[in-house]
């Protein structure tokens, strides 16, 4: 099996955020209260706990501006929390989902076309594995199946 770094927000630009600096859209974070209800924290990787003051965001995962660049909805911790370790293996927020879109991009940063696919979370080892097979593609989107969300990027160990 191939190695895999998940890899979360950095934790400087969350500091950023926390201390009310604007997002992807020129906004500051709206600071709300998680319902407990699957609310995961991009940069621990985790969800956030019922009651639990969080920040929602819009977040543009890409180097800058560009077709292919979504900008969409992200939930971070508002108190500090810990950045995932890359090598930590998966992260609880896929072992309690049952799936995720899986999307594969360029050094370009641009979406390599067929590598987008919904598929268990059981699965994204092995998924993972089959898209580096592709020298096209530098890294992959992990997002939600429902929404689109972006949840983390994935690179090889």
């Amino acid at each position: 099996m191939i190695d895999l770094r998940f890899v979360a927000l950095d934790s400087d630009l969350v500091q950023t955020w926390r201390r009310g600096a604007p997002d992807a859209n020129g906004q500051a974070p709206e600071r709300m209260t998680s319902d407990g209800g699957g609310n995961p924290c991009r940069h621990c990787l985790d969800d956030i706990a019922g009651d639990a003051p969080m920040l929602v965001l819009a977040h543009r995962p890409f180097p800058g501006p560009q077709p292919y660049a979504e900008v969409g909805p992200i939930f971070v911790h508002a108190e500090d929390c810990p950045r995932y370790g890359e090598t930590a293996g998966k992260p609880g927020i896929f072992v309690r989902r049952e799936v995720i879109l899986m999307r594969g991009y360029g050094h370009d940063d641009r979406i390599v076309y067929g590598s987008g696919k919904v598929i268990p979370t059981t699965e994204i080892e092995s998924r993972a594995a089959e898209l580096f097979e592709d020298p096209e593609i530098a890294y992959i989107h992990l997002r939600s199946a429902s929404n689109n969300c972006f949840q983390c990027r994935l690179e090889r160990g």
